[in-house]
């Protein structure tokens, strides 16, 4: 007797969710989203408004986006995901839905219900979709783990660290220097 299958979900399904809920789509299966913490908004913010800050006063062509925002990572109808921050830096990938095909920066800020995605299936998916670099700023452990995916390499570091951006040259975001 064959077992039975899992249903797939596709993009339209997360579009047919209640208004205001949110969820993410990754290999056709739902993962329901938590509201946010206020520490998650504060830190999200803050990264937020320093990495675009950043980007306007070098002139710099790319754009950053804080969740809701809509990442079809692989352009297909069974993944789709709101990382916290996108920074995209090829604007033909941009549309009024959001983000086709991989962001070069994402920033997750870890919550109690998204430490496994946060650390495991998110990294693998935007590993793969070939993001260039993948922050996961986990205020428990006081710690960011980065990776840069061009050159192999992972870092981490604590809230007191200077943290070097892979994507930007000369931007290196001091935590002691963000308000929360």
């Amino acid at each position: 007797m064959p077992l039975p299958q899992e249903k797939l979900y596709t993009l339209e399904d997360i579009y047919d969710l209640p208004n205001g809920e949110r969820a993410e789509l990754l290999d056709g299966r739902i993962y329901y989203m938590a509201p946010p913490s206020t520490q998650h908004q504060e830190i999200a913010g803050e990264l937020y408004a320093t990495i675009r800050n950043y980007i306007r006063q070098k002139g710099g062509a790319c754009k950053t986006f804080i969740a809701p925002f809509a990442v079809f990572l692989n352009k297909d109808p069974f993944n789709y995901v709101e990382p916290d921050i996108s920074v995209i830096c090829d604007p033909s990938k941009i549309d009024e839905k959001g983000c086709k095909g991989a962001p070069d920066w994402i920033i997750e800020v870890v919550s109690p219900s998204s430490i496994s995605m946060d650390y495991n299936t998110k990294l693998f998916k935007y590993r793969a979709a070939k993001v260039r670099e993948y922050w996961i700023v986990d205020a428990v452990k006081d710690m960011i783990t980065v990776y840069y995916f061009e050159t192999g390499e992972m870092n981490r570091y604590g809230f007191s660290d200077m943290i070097p951006s892979g994507i930007f040259e000369d931007l290196k975001i001091d935590f002691t220097q963000l308000d929360l």
